[in-house]
């Protein structure tokens, strides 16, 4: 996209992001319509997806989901918008941490523990990030690919660090984690990616043969950082909680591929309990074990 197409969008995604919220999400649904019954944006790869994942449901039921994601996927656009001009206040009473949570990050924080927190692509993981740089002591880094559009990938950056989160570059995780251990931080990892097969760990997952990637667990053990698990819930339209599970306090004792075994169970566990809040567009299943051949 042209220089001249970025600054002609940039007042509407402002504007969009001063909306009250009833607002925003009548906008939401009217966009609902036109990605849904217009322009049927990977729709076959959704329920393509959805089919695979969930065999015993019946095509009405998968056809429910798919509605629902698209309702979801359409507020999760907006909501990110949001993020360039939502209040302190209003982020926390919309996307909300349990008391347990951050009890959780808490301890780890006086214990002087670094953390290494892996998720999926669900519920409103920007949300998430924003919230936990307001409320918790650590230093929350997110590992992110930068987009290709330098002023788009500008505007994300502005959206994800207004509270205090940092960013690294995928290819500099390493190397950027073992420059910040002097500090107490909290580095984010989004799991649920499609890595390379030669590289990937092969679990099943939603009834599928799935290549999971293994850089988390790699790292975590090589800074032997405690491995919290991070789920987003959607409770109702535009509001999250934020639930947080300690996998081990120790991945240098753990055996090769536990770690990424745990945490791919446990973000099947919450996309099965609420199905429609997963990002189902993604293509998860491109690649094929036989590619290994």
């Amino acid at each position: 996209m042209s220089i001249i197409a970025y600054f002609l969008l940039l007042p509407v995604i402002y504007a969009v992001s001063l909306l009250p919220f009833r607002v925003l999400y009548f906008l939401s649904d009217l966009v609902y319509v036109l990605l849904y019954y217009v322009m049927g944006y990977r729709k076959n790869v959704v329920l393509q997806n959805l089919r695979n994942s969930f065999p015993d449901k019946n095509e009405a039921e998968i056809k429910r989901i798919c509605k629902d994601f698209y309702h979801y996927l359409c507020d999760l656009f907006l909501e990110t918008f949001k993020t360039l001009t939502i209040s302190k206040d209003a982020m926390i009473k919309h996307c909300r941490f349990t008391d347990d949570t951050l009890a959780l990050f808490n301890k780890l924080a006086d214990d002087k523990k670094s953390v290494v927190l892996v998720m999926g692509h669900k519920g409103n993981w920007e949300w998430a990030g924003n919230t936990f740089s307001i409320l918790c002591k650590q230093q929350l880094y997110v590992i992110y690919h930068p987009l290709a559009n330098k002023h788009f990938n500008g505007l994300m950056y502005r959206m994800r660090t207004r509270f205090g989160t940092k960013l690294i570059a995928m290819q500099d995780t390493f190397r950027d984690m073992v420059q910040n251990r002097d500090e107490v931080n909290a580095t984010a990892f989004i799991a649920d990616q499609a890595p390379q097969p030669k590289t990937a760990q092969w679990l099943t997952f939603l009834n599928q043969d799935t290549p999971v990637f293994k850089g988390t667990e790699k790292i975590a053990q090589k800074m032997n950082y405690p491995v919290v698990y991070v789920t987003v819930q959607r409770e109702k339209r535009g509001y999250y909680t934020v639930v947080a599970k300690l996998l081990t306090a120790t991945p240098a004792d753990e055996k090769d591929g536990d770690i990424t075994a745990a945490h791919t169970r446990k973000l099947e566990e919450d996309i099965v309990a609420q199905p429609a809040t997963w990002l189902w567009s993604h293509k998860r299943w491109k690649h094929r074990r036989t590619n290994l051949i």
